[in-house]
């Protein structure tokens, strides 16, 4: 029984590891862009605002991370990218676009992938913006796991 627990741990603990479901908080600890009040991010129309994360920028991340590129064996495992650059704190949080808030994000796993973080960061867009939660706490939400604030809102995917 304990060999059987223990085996489960470990098989959990190595596929967080290597999932990259959440960034390395040393590599990418997160980083907001001064001057963005709640009331700015509120009215921005994101998507249509300018984004400003270059190729060098991505290639910087890559390495920081111990990746090539995109055409790592991380990003194509099964023939195809499934990995993108992604912000921990999103840009509709007023997150920078700077290295050190950029990580490689896993794009096509399962459970955990680029799509549901998407998902949460438009949810805690309109929960700031409908006043049911901070801007700090939602930031939070991002760099403190994710994957809990995803949880909380859609239970486990």
């Amino acid at each position: 029984m304990i060999r059987t627990i223990t085996f489960f741990y470990l098989l959990l603990s190595v596929s967080i590891a290597c999932a990259n479901d959440i960034p390395d908080l040393s590599k990418t600890p997160g980083v907001i862009r001064p001057g963005l009040s709640k009331e700015k991010i509120c009215t921005i129309k994101w998507g249509k605002d300018e984004r400003h994360v270059t190729a060098d920028m991505k290639r910087q991340v890559f390495e920081l991370y111990g990746y090539s590129g995109y055409d790592d064996p991380h990003c194509i495992p099964a023939g195809k990218r499934t990995c993108e650059i992604d912000h921990l704190i999103s840009r509709e949080l007023g997150g920078a676009d700077v290295v050190d808030n950029l990580w490689p994000q896993a794009y096509g796993s399962s459970p955990w992938n680029a799509v549901l973080k998407d998902k949460l960061e438009n949810r805690l867009h309109k929960e700031i913006c409908a006043n049911k939660i901070s801007l700090s706490k939602a930031r939070n939400m991002l760099t403190n796991d994710w994957r809990k604030a995803y949880i909380k809102y859609y239970g486990s995917p």
